[in-house]
């Protein structure tokens, strides 16, 4: 009896350890998510017959850029961030 109740302590011990370790990294993973968010195109390092859309994607990822900090300045909450960027956009 006595023996499964260490090994009941252990387990326990391991599996909130676990918990705290994968919300650990949930955290740091849904920060670092933006960093390594979609790169800018470069219109230069592509073929020149795909050059004139990759400077149009390249527009429409800058002004998504500008109308994400108008929204960070405007502190829009976060439910209404997408209408708010999509209303920027369409201007």
């Amino acid at each position: 009896m006595n023996r499964i109740s260490v090994t009941a302590v252990a387990l326990r011990r391991l599996s909130v350890g676990f918990a705290l370790q994968l919300g650990a990294i949930v955290v740091f993973g849904s920060w670092f998510g933006e960093v390594v968010a979609q790169k800018l195109v470069d219109p230069n390092s592509v073929a020149p017959q795909y050059r004139a859309d990759a400077e149009k994607r390249r527009a429409e990822q800058i002004k998504l850029i500008e109308c994400s900090k108008k929204a960070d300045g405007a502190k829009v909450v976060r439910r209404d961030r997408a209408s708010y960027i999509a209303e920027c956009l369409d201007k």
